[in-house]
């Protein structure tokens, strides 16, 4: 077997090991501006991730990533680097030990990117890593390069602090695919009611791409107080076994702060003014004064929060059971505000994931319909096993209710915008039961006929209210066209879950 240039040791000419996050604000002291609130910001020349310039080294490394990768390790040699060793998970059956380097003039970096993990046991900070990410933005070439073999990623001419995180979690998600878990992009939270007298708790979990809610409504409280609440567990990257169990994985939250104020994202506001968030790409002005409405840098302000900062927290991250599954889409057409799904439907919406690109992943294609298998853009090996094996865990565990809702628009741009109001309301009737339901004779999943909490929903947000039969009969077959051709197109998808969405064009019906 060839020798993997991936695995070879990481020497710099000078290495600074573990320094405490306040001597690494103090090293990168010459990018920040600090804010109003006494918290540090800073402005990447990178603002999104590198999607395209991603590869992953499935085999041996080609000639031109193992040259890349060799001269890169020469160069480290004439750098100062800082190393630091985060604890991923907190969960005694799963843990992963994660280590990253990057050169001291970008301190910035494992500052923000350090305080989303966890403290590393003192006795395990010289043992060898389970993931290793090196991060060099100076390098003259944009490439990041994600060997799962050495549990290895180079990042190359990138200095976001989401790159970093996402190479970690990416990594994470493949190692505990091997171990018999399924990684997901999904943000998890308990949801707390009474019920005849007695508190009832149902488990939670949000699928979505960035920038469609996904943060926002694992992150809020639904109006409940006093006896019923939420606790927050997750926002970002769980592991999901066979029971449903989801194991947690950050301490902090790295959240997009477009569009952010009080009154809507109340929980996420106030642990974005506290002064211990990191912010990256938001406008702050000369006298510090913090504008998450202005994105001169980027709509993709983002900000590194404490969930000690968020109310709705505790000290757990882990989720004891999904009793309730969220694909979250945004679109803006006839898919509803809310539709439940079967076993077989809901491991098509995970293989459909559908959406819109945001300024998150490609700027230069914000706006326009995005399929991603699992919301999740770092899927390492086959996306047809991953969508198997969801399915599979949705049927072992029947009372496990699967849903999709859209944050977008019914019936275009000029027809009813889904409010944050209308999707909070949705998830906490589904949580109370509050939802009557039909089946859809289009496509077989049940659509609601009405949503406790929200007395319009019949006339607000049913999609025929907005079509003539004509139209919405076109968009239908539209629709129908582009999930068969994306479901098909997977080879090794189990056909159950091809065949749940009846997927054969419709006709117009005869008036």
């Amino acid at each position: 077997m060839a020798h993997n240039p991936f695995a070879n040791p990481i020497t710099g000419k000078e290495m600074i090991v573990n320094p405490s996050f306040e001597e690494l604000r103090k090293l990168a002291s010459f990018e920040e501006k600090t804010t109003q609130f006494g918290s540090a910001s800073y402005v990447s020349r990178i603002r999104n991730r590198s999607a395209k310039f991603t590869h992953i080294v499935y085999n041996d490394a080609t000639p031109e990533q193992e040259k890349t990768i060799l001269a890169v390790q020469e160069w480290m040699k004439e750098q100062t680097l800082i190393r630091i060793d985060r604890k991923m998970c907190i969960n005694p059956d799963f843990t992963l030990h994660c280590r990253h380097y990057t050169p001291v003039k970008y301190a910035r970096l494992p500052f923000a990117w350090g305080q989303t993990l966890f403290d590393l046991e003192p006795e395990k900070i010289e043992e060898k890593p389970d993931i290793t990410v090196v991060q060099l933005p100076d390098w003259h070439e944009r490439i990041m390069l994600v060997d799962p073999k050495s549990q290895t990623t180079y990042l190359l001419g990138s200095d976001y602090i989401g790159e970093a995180k996402k190479a970690g979690l990416r990594m994470a998600m493949y190692i505990a695919k091997c171990r018999g878990l399924l990684g997901l992009h999904a943000g998890s939270k308990e949801i707390y009611f009474k019920k005849d007298g007695e508190i009832v708790r149902k488990g939670a979990i949000f699928f979505g791409l960035s920038g469609t809610g996904k943060t926002t409504l694992t992150c809020h409280h639904h109006g409940l107080s006093g006896e019923e609440g939420v606790v927050i567990r997750q926002d970002d990257v769980i592991m999901l076994d066979n029971k449903m169990h989801c194991i947690g994985t950050e301490n902090n939250f790295y959240i997009k702060t477009e569009g952010l104020e009080p009154i809507g994202q109340p929980l996420l506001y106030n642990a974005t003014i506290s002064p211990r968030a990191v912010l990256e790409n938001i406008w702050v002005g000369d006298d510090g004064t913090v504008d998450f409405l202005q994105y001169e840098y980027t709509s993709n302000g983002r900000a590194v929060v404490h969930r000690a900062d968020m109310d709705y927290t505790d000290d757990q991250i882990d989720l004891n059971r999904a009793d309730i599954v969220v694909f979250i889409t945004r679109r803006k057409d006839i898919v509803p505000p809310v539709v439940r799904l079967t076993p077989e439907q809901g491991g098509a919406c995970f293989m459909l994931g559908e959406s819109i690109e945001t300024s998150a992943g490609d700027p230069t294609k914000a706006g326009q319909s995005l399929r991603v298998v699992g919301t999740n853009p770092f899927i390492v090996g086959d996306p047809a096993e991953e969508g198997n094996i969801f399915m599979k865990f949705l049927r072992q565990n029947p009372e496990t209710q699967v849903f999709m809702m859209n944050t977008g628009n019914i019936g275009g741009d000029k027809g009813a915008k889904i409010t944050i109001k209308d999707s909070t309301e949705v998830i906490k009737q589904i949580a109370m039961g509050g939802i009557e339901w039909k089946t859809d004779p289009d496509w077989g999943y049940e659509i609601p006929t009405k949503i406790q909490g929200i007395p319009d929903f019949a006339e607000r947000l049913d999609p025929h209210k907005y079509y003539s039969d004509e139209e919405y009969v076109k968009l239908t077959n539209i629709l129908k066209a582009e999930r068969k051709a994306w479901l098909t197109k997977f080879q090794g998808l189990d056909q159950d879950i091809v065949n749940s969405l009846n997927l054969e064009p419709i006709a117009v019906p005869v008036s």
